[in-house]
């Protein structure tokens, strides 16, 4: 099992790696999607730079975690993607940011702190939440 820390390191050297702690050239961390796949590596690039700005705006412990992205189509809505924080040892989800939502057109953040009942932040972008921390 990879930690997100290993994941971020292997990023930073040019490379991905899955939960597993194996190098992922042919899906790029996604656990689920619904584009091209040609489109996985590009998709990756933006959201593990999203996971590095927000490990610096809220509490996430390196070692104990790991991400996985999911590219999502609502029935309602356009495709979008997320990337989702994990307790390694519980097996569970912590946090699902959404950069843009193809619900509802904002960034949001959803966590275990509230059961995921509605999101924790919401606003235009990612950045608009981070200021307002």
């Amino acid at each position: 099992m990879a930690t997100l820390k290993e994941q971020l390191q292997a990023f930073n050297q040019g490379q991905f790696l899955n939960s597993d702690g194996n190098i992922d050239t042919r899906c790029f961390v996604f656990y689920d999607w619904f584009c091209k796949d040609s489109s996985l590596e590009r998709k990756a690039n933006k959201l593990f730079k999203k996971v590095k700005t927000f490990i610096k705006h809220f509490s996430v412990d390196l070692d104990n975690t790991y991400v996985f992205f999911k590219n999502n189509c609502p029935i309602g809505g356009s495709l979008y993607d997320d990337f989702r924080i994990v307790d390694i040892k519980a097996d569970r989800v912590l946090y699902t940011v959404t950069p843009k939502c193809g619900h509802t057109g904002q960034a949001e953040i959803w966590s275990s702190l509230n059961d995921f009942d509605s999101p924790l932040y919401q606003g235009q972008n990612l950045s608009e939440i981070y200021r307002s921390l």
